[in-house]
């Protein structure tokens, strides 16, 4: 039950935080910038948390090493692309994109962590696939919409697909608290998002770092509750219970990007049965388990 909870919570915060980089992008149209600062100041949000509740735990750093390469993947590299499809497709159609991780999610479950098969995957695999193709045959997308950012999203989505299932592997594997380990995986994120700034950049990639604090400190702090939330729910319950409630993130994307970006995004019909279909094929991994 906890479990459930958890990844409720996640992907309603992480529907949010979509949105909220829109805005931030707004003020400072930087979306590499925008992920570093968003993935920093989460970075310190689950420290604190981590610290308050694990207090007393140890923690081994003969372990850090699986969880840094996790961070590189996601929140690193995956967190460049989703920043960058948010601002190339809107809040809302990234989110509906990143629905489709559970699928991914529960394809490598089944053949790398031996986790049980049922013939409902098959018509769960068709749903999202159903969304797809709505979200794909819309007509009508605001001016600024790029294609580019679909591909982004579908990057991102199956960079956080690999994450997931390494971090439920790494959770059989480990004794260290949840609430320990999501800063680390943060810190590699951070740093190879700083990597590739600096490479990308030069030694003026901080450049503006002050404003895009500003406005991606909303970002940084839904990210890292979500991010806490994720962590705790994957080292309580399995990737194929997980994963298919924090897919519920497109359902809350688009219901805050309808709410807060009705105008510039211009939701529309497909978008939100693209939606809804994902997330009943999400749901529908879930309830085969």
């Amino acid at each position: 039950m906890a479990a459930v909870l958890l990844a409720c919570t996640s992907a309603a915060l992480f529907g949010a935080l979509a949105v909220a980089v829109r805005f931030g992008l707004r003020s400072v149209d930087d979306p590499e910038l925008g992920a570093l600062v968003t993935v920093a100041v989460a970075l310190v949000l689950t420290t604190a948390i981590g610290l308050v509740s694990s207090a007393g735990d140890g923690f081994d750093n003969g372990e850090l090493g699986p969880f840094l390469v996790a961070g590189a993947l996601a929140p690193g590299l995956s967190q460049l692309l989703f920043t960058r499809a948010v601002r190339e497709a809107g809040a809302a159609r990234t989110a509906v994109v990143m629905g489709s991780a559970p699928l991914i999610s529960v394809a490598i479950a089944l053949t790398v962590l031996d986790e049980p098969f049922r013939l409902a995957l098959v018509v769960a695999a068709a749903l999202v696939v159903a969304g797809g193709i709505a979200l794909a045959g819309e007509r009508v997308r605001p001016d600024d919409f790029r294609h580019l950012g679909i591909v982004l999203a579908v990057g991102a989505t199956l960079l956080f697909a690999v994450r997931d299932n390494f971090l439920r592997w790494l959770a059989g594997h480990t004794d260290t608290h949840a609430l320990l380990t999501a800063p680390v995986t943060l810190l590699a994120g951070a740093g190879t998002i700083a990597v590739y700034l600096a490479a990308t950049r030069g030694r003026d990639w901080a450049a503006g770092s002050g404003q895009a604090i500003r406005a991606f400190l909303p970002s940084g702090v839904l990210f890292g509750l979500s991010y806490s939330a994720l962590f705790e729910a994957f080292y309580r319950g399995r990737v194929t219970v997980v994963a298919p409630l924090v897919a519920t993130e497109s359902l809350w994307g688009v219901l805050f990007a309808v709410l807060l970006l009705q105008r510039t995004e211009l939701v529309g019909r497909r978008v939100v049965v693209g939606a809804a279909l994902i997330v009943a094929g999400a749901a529908l991994i879930g309830a085969s388990r």
